[in-house]
């Protein structure tokens, strides 16, 4: 059971990362600009803790990999849909000015919002099959 919950663990978590470069690169070339204090959260919260997670989910750390998992993507889900879809400002999808990047970036943005849902649906899953594999030893 842990092999299983490593690889869609990881899955969640590459497919997410992926997502989160091509929202980068939209905020970059727009530009949507961020304060300091949410690019910490994003460098910290957003992309390294799901990568330290996936990492743990292959060690005999796994436990704490799940952990990690799922309160990254539960904080990801959280700060992305406030600053997309309910915050009014340069970052919700409806003030993109009209250009090349405007579609990518709202597509990647609700495509984080489901990526961010899958990361917390792994780590709820992983929780339940681990404390089911408790039980049962």
């Amino acid at each position: 059971m842990t092999r299983r919950i490593a690889w869609y663990g990881t899955a969640a978590v590459i497919v997410h990362t992926i997502v989160n470069i091509l929202h980068a690169l939209t905020h970059v070339s727009i530009p949507v600009p961020v304060t300091p204090s949410q690019a910490v959260f994003i460098v910290t919260v957003i992309l390294t803790v799901p990568l330290v997670a996936m990492v743990l989910l292959w060690t005999p750390l796994s436990r704490m990999g799940v952990v990690l998992l799922l309160v990254s993507m539960l904080g990801s889900l959280i700060f992305g849909v406030y600053n997309h879809f309910i915050a009014i400002s340069p970052d919700h999808i409806s003030q993109i000015p009209p250009g090349n990047w405007q579609l990518l970036f709202q597509v990647t943005a609700v495509l984080l919002f489901l990526t961010e849902l899958l990361g917390c649906g792994v780590g709820v899953w992983a929780i339940q099959k681990l404390r089911d594999e408790e039980r049962i030893a």
